[in-house]
């Protein structure tokens, strides 16, 4: 059985979960259930960093411990993927004894390898990154708290691997998506890579996992939560577990935190001597008002708001429809109001009633058994059948966007089709089987069955209560043939999956 294996960035527990969390989350949830409707075996990991100053400086401010803040904060993340209907695999955190053990032995094998060095460094240090930055990097901005700072610490030998990730990168053009990041990557690289800086001296840090060759000082968070990728999938516990999944197929992340996974991250698994990701995906951010959206500005959606006053299906559906890969995306509320009209309430919802509403009041609620198929129905049959090879491949190709546009273009079309053959007229003269209405709303009920099934994984709940509306008992891994919905199959009383938002003026 082929598998998947899919990772989000470990979000960190010093504040609630914010609309780019969520976005993630939805896209990674989104994609490992296209890949579970194929058959394939699939492992979909997300989880919490609760290590480093952040969580101590945000525990300080709550007056508690940081275990304690992180084991209350963690919830936030747990129950909002709860409800925006996160089907995970596995949640790991960063405190978990399984984590910290494996962290430790990476720790000491790299240091009897000789892969650490301690060294005086003294530089800026950007205290929000909770790393060390270059001139460069401050002066074109995107860095708040920076301070001058000396101190010994531990580095890494990042810098020996540098033309080996060059040379893989070059090899592997679909190991950074898309092309602007692998060319923002290759870009950095063309300078002379320094090494990284691991640890932290108790004296200004003491919640990280202790070096286990120098009690003075604990890991730097960047080095310890990297390695959750490996640590929650059995590394160095259970060698058949860790060996079907990794490499690990697709690796998600904001386009913030691409350096730290395509520099800082492979070259750990160079030295480890492990194969590095197969890709690495670095999205765009949500801005608002022309700005990334963050709590500083004040201009944070939070997921729950739009949950509770429009449902989760139409916000998974808006963030992914509306976000093109690699691009950064702007939320307004009219944005979203108009794509749920448009997509949702006029195009999908309203042919839902149409066909429902049509069989149960002409074919007493059973799909009717069609006569010869015309060259109008079956342009429609061929085109769903066409369609979900097509949106495969444009998941393959991570177009997600575009792929959910071509399932809402069938829906347009079958509307079309519905306004071309006029069904409300021509039972008016033949309502039995095989006549030329039958035919319409057996073609009908089997070509939304297809579109909807194709739109599951975005939208998983209301998918579900449809295909029960349409007769289908079946999961989405029944396939996307025509035709499923046999003649007799009971068709559910119509109700609006989508109303209509109508603004007060």
């Amino acid at each position: 059985m082929k598998k998947f294996y899919i990772t989000t960035p470990l979000y960190y527990v010093n504040d609630q979960p914010h609309i780019g969390h969520a976005y993630t989350t939805i896209l990674a949830d989104v994609l490992a259930r296209y890949h579970r409707s194929l058959g394939e075996d699939v492992y979909f990991l997300t989880g919490t960093d609760e290590h480093g100053q952040k969580i101590q400086h945000a525990a300080e401010k709550r007056g508690v411990d940081p275990q304690q803040h992180a084991d209350e904060y963690v919830l936030h993340f747990t129950s909002m993927w709860e409800k925006l209907h996160i089907k995970y695999d596995g949640f790991i955190r960063t405190t978990e004894k399984r984590h910290t053990d494996r962290v430790k032995d990476v720790l000491n094998d790299f240091y009897e390898r000789g892969e650490f060095y301690m060294a005086e460094y003294e530089g800026l240090y950007s205290v929000s990154e909770e790393r060390f930055v270059t001139e460069k990097e401050v002066e074109e901005g995107g860095f708040r708290e920076v301070i001058q700072l000396k101190e010994k610490n531990y580095f890494f030998k990042m810098s020996k691997y540098q033309d080996a990730l060059i040379r893989h990168i070059k090899e592997n053009p679909d190991f950074i998506i898309p092309s602007s990041r692998q060319n923002e990557i290759l870009g950095f690289l063309k300078k002379p890579l320094g090494d990284l800086c691991i640890s932290r001296p108790k004296s200004r840090l003491k919640w990280g996992i202790e070096l286990p060759f120098d009690k003075e000082y604990v890991t730097y968070v960047w080095f310890d939560a990297l390695l959750n990728y490996i640590t929650a999938i059995e590394w160095k516990t259970d060698e058949a577990c860790f060996n079907k999944w990794w490499p690990v197929d697709l690796q998600l992340m904001g386009k913030d935190i691409i350096t730290t996974h395509a520099v800082y991250w492979t070259t750990m698994l160079m030295a480890l001597g492990l194969p590095l990701p197969k890709s690495i995906l670095a999205h765009g951010w949500w801005l608002s008002g022309g700005s990334k959206m963050s709590k500083s500005l004040g201009n944070v959606v939070r997921p729950l708001d739009l949950i509770d006053e429009y449902g989760v299906d139409p916000v998974r559906y808006f963030l992914m429809r509306d976000m093109v890969l690699g691009l950064d995306s702007t939320f307004t509320m009219d944005a979203f109001i108009r794509r749920y009209n448009s997509d949702l309430a006029n195009d999908f919802g309203n042919l839902i009633n149409r066909v429902t509403i049509l069989i149960k009041k002409n074919f007493d609620g059973k799909i009717p058994e069609p006569g010869e198929f015309n060259l109008t129905d079956k342009e429609l049959i061929d085109e769903a059948g066409r369609i979900p090879a097509e949106i495969h491949l444009l998941i393959d190709a991570l177009k997600l966007s575009d792929a959910i546009e071509t399932t809402t273009s069938l829906f347009r079309k079958l509307n079309v089709y519905l306004e071309k053959k006029a069904p409300w007229k021509a039972v008016k003269e033949d309502r039995s089987p095989k006549s030329s209405a039958a035919t319409t709303m057996y073609v009908s009920a089997n070509v939304l069955l297809i579109g909807a099934r194709l739109l599951s994984p975005v939208m998983p709940s209301r998918i579900k209560d449809i295909l029960s509306l349409l007769g289908s008992t079946s999961d989405n891994q029944a396939g996307y043939d025509f035709g499923l919905l046999t003649p007799g199959t009971i068709v559910g009383e119509s109700r609006s999956p989508f109303p209509r938002i109508i603004l007060d003026d």
